[in-house]
């Protein structure tokens, strides 16, 4: 009987495996969380917290930041701070 469950919980896993990895590497996936983490940021910003506060915490550039909370195109190249 253990058997049969550690089989059944390993390919469940294995499938878990599959869904995360193609979730998290996967481009469409990507430009998703990132289009998420960019409306965060814009309510963020409209609700009073500052550019330079947002950019220390994420990491990102205050250029860059401007960029997603104005509107605006973000730099080609996504760079930390």
């Amino acid at each position: 009987m253990a058997r049969k469950w550690e089989g059944a919980a390993g390919l469940l896993l294995l499938g878990l495996a599959v869904l995360l990895h193609r979730t998290v590497t996967d481009d469409a996936a990507k430009r998703r969380l990132e289009h998420w983490r960019n409306a965060a940021l814009r309510a963020a910003y409209r609700r009073g917290v500052p550019v330079e506060v947002l950019a220390s915490r994420t990491r990102l550039t205050q250029g860059w930041v401007k960029k997603v909370v104005t509107g605006g195109d973000p730099p080609p190249v996504d760079k930390a701070a």
